[in-house]
């Protein structure tokens, strides 16, 4: 061996040096895309093949967020007549906006009077009840720019309107037909399933009122005429 003990003792003084040096200027191996396996990757999410974003344990194609602050939800229309990619291509360039979580009674004046500070407006189109044609709690924002939809997402999703904290989403684009509810009641498939009191929304949910009528109506059936004629439900 060409090295005595005192080159080999100089050698691990400066490849300790090094080290410590490395580690108090921040300079760790998270900073230099090195993982707990050694392996490199050139940014700190980077998962192997498909870029920046971040995968899951599954290693599936990372999920498409968008810009920092407007991201996309992970909410996807299952109802959309396309692939998962072809509508995330779509959210990622619409200037349209799904807000929901709105009251029975909010008109389309009072939602044009707020998402207007965030830029022009080309249209609003009102959620409609599918058998009733009334306002559902939940209406579609477009803006002529994408960056005025932006700036709603950042600054007006969970904003106030008719003492209700209203939710801005993207959506991928009107079309004609998205403006019904999808619920079996009409209205919107929480609508249905929701066991809380909303006056805003119609007081309970469609399941829970139909529940409460048909207890009603099986309690009259048990009582005579004389008594159940001031209850709930008779002679409707």
């Amino acid at each position: 061996w060409p090295w005595d003990g005192h080159h080999l003792a100089m050698i691990w003084f400066s490849l300790h040096e090094a080290v410590v040096s490395t580690q108090s200027t921040g300079m760790n191996e998270h900073h230099h895309g090195f993982n707990d396996n050694n392996r490199f990757r050139p940014y700190p999410h980077h998962r192997g093949r498909g870029g920046r974003g971040r995968w899951n344990n599954n290693n599936k194609r990372a999920r498409i967020v968008g810009p920092k602050g407007a991201e996309l939800s992970r909410y996807r229309d299952q109802q959309y007549k396309g692939s998962r990619w072809e509508q995330e291509q779509k959210l990622l360039k619409s200037s349209t906006l799904y807000v929901g979580n709105l009251s029975f009674y909010t008109t389309e004046e009072q939602v044009h009077e707020v998402f207007r500070q965030a830029g022009d407006i080309k249209r609003i189109i009102m959620g409609l009840d599918r058998l009733k044609k009334t306002p559902c709690g939940f209406c579609f924002v477009e803006y002529f720019d994408r960056e005025d939809a932006e700036t709603a997402i950042r600054f007006l999703n969970g904003a106030k309107l008719d003492d209700r904290q209203i939710r801005t989403d993207w959506d991928w684009g009107f079309e004609d037909g998205r403006q019904y509810g999808r619920g079996k009641s009409g209205g919107q498939i929480r609508d249905d399933y929701r066991q809380d009191f909303d006056d805003g929304r119609g007081g309970y949910g469609y399941l829970i009122q139909k529940s409460l009528l048909e207890t009603t109506n099986a309690h009259q059936m048990q009582l005579p005429p004389s008594l159940s004629a001031g209850l709930p439900g008779e002679n409707q």
